[in-house]
């Protein structure tokens, strides 16, 4: 039996884009679940913290090489045509072939190979990433369930805009003379995210652990909906300053009350609930069809009454 040496996935720094495009080259951040492909004569995927995911995603086996390799990657399933991290998720927590199966099927994933570590018995980490990208496109890898991630034509700041167009997280620029630092985070791989900014409504608060035993762990927020309900859109638990902490904790303690306002159904164990009289800004990556915020980050509080906040685009 071949056995491939493992290697720790690298990690991209987020910032900001290049300030000159020379020697970096753009691929797309997918919205998935990063593994590495260990392909011999079965293929055995590993993802980020070192589990073994090959059986969330069977329709991934069909896959056999010689000489063996190790790809660095992304699991993907795209709906309508665009990544959907929300569709992948819930088979990464299910047990049993016939689940895993149906939905598979209803939401088929890709393995996206943006990395190529290992051919044969030879390393590849120590190339720079424009020859191991060369040696990846010799694979010749396609399929309706592998694929190479595409290098990006054109400008930076174009390309980034066009990944907002898109519904994208935003671009990736990668060094092209680049070492693969496995287990490392590096900003010769540096993550450019689109973030979108929506208003808020704050309907509650958790209590935090840690650095924040005693003070606000999460905000709980609402939106609007057409018929002026207040629905819970998540919990926002980073983004704040210690100041803002405490001025939030003075401002919702006037404001308690027993009961929640939103009229879904909240997660927020040990909530601490208020009247719905603050209105904030967030920052955040899309909105989930259940119509929750994702990656929400906290901007601050606004001087605006919550009865002018209109229901917000979930597209």
């Amino acid at each position: 039996m071949i056995t491939l040496p493992r290697y720790a996935a690298m990690l991209a720094a987020a910032g900001e884009l290049p300030s000159d495009d020379e020697g970096w080259a753009f691929e797309i951040k997918y919205d998935g679940i990063r593994a590495g492909a260990y392909v011999t004569d079965r293929v055995q995927l590993i993802s980020r913290n070192g589990n073994d995911v090959t059986a969330a995603s069977p329709e991934l086996a069909d896959l056999a090489a010689r000489p063996p390799f190790v790809l660095d990657g992304e699991i993907v399933a795209f709906v309508e045509g665009h990544p959907s991290f929300e569709a992948l998720q819930p088979r990464m927590h299910r047990r049993g072939a016939a689940t895993i199966g149906a939905m598979a099927a209803v939401a088929p994933a890709t393995f996206v190979a943006f990395d190529l570590l290992h051919v044969g018995g030879r390393s590849l980490i120590e190339l720079p990433y424009v020859r191991r990208r060369e040696l990846l496109e010799q694979l010749a890898l396609s399929g309706p369930r592998w694929q190479i991630s595409p290098r990006l034509a054109g400008r930076g700041p174009a390309l980034l805009a066009r990944s907002q167009e898109l519904g994208l997280e935003g671009p990736i620029a990668k060094r092209l003379d680049g070492r693969y630092l496995p287990g490392r985070r590096s900003r010769s791989w540096t993550k450019i995210k689109n973030s979108r900014v929506s208003e808020v409504i704050v309907v509650g608060w958790r209590p935090g652990a840690g650095a924040r035993s005693g003070r606000i762990g999460s905000l709980l927020v609402a939106v609007p909906d057409p018929d002026g309900n207040l629905i819970w859109a998540g919990n926002v638990g980073t983004g704040f300053t210690r100041k803002a902490l405490a001025d939030l904790h003075t401002r919702l303690t006037a404001l308690q009350r027993d009961t929640p306002p939103v009229v879904n159904s909240a997660v927020a164990p040990e909530a601490t609930w208020v009247h719905p009289r603050l209105v904030g800004v967030v920052a955040f990556t899309e909105w989930t069809h259940a119509g929750i915020l994702r990656h929400p980050s906290w901007r601050g509080l606004r001087d605006i009454d919550p009865d002018r906040i209109r229901p917000p685009d979930w597209k």
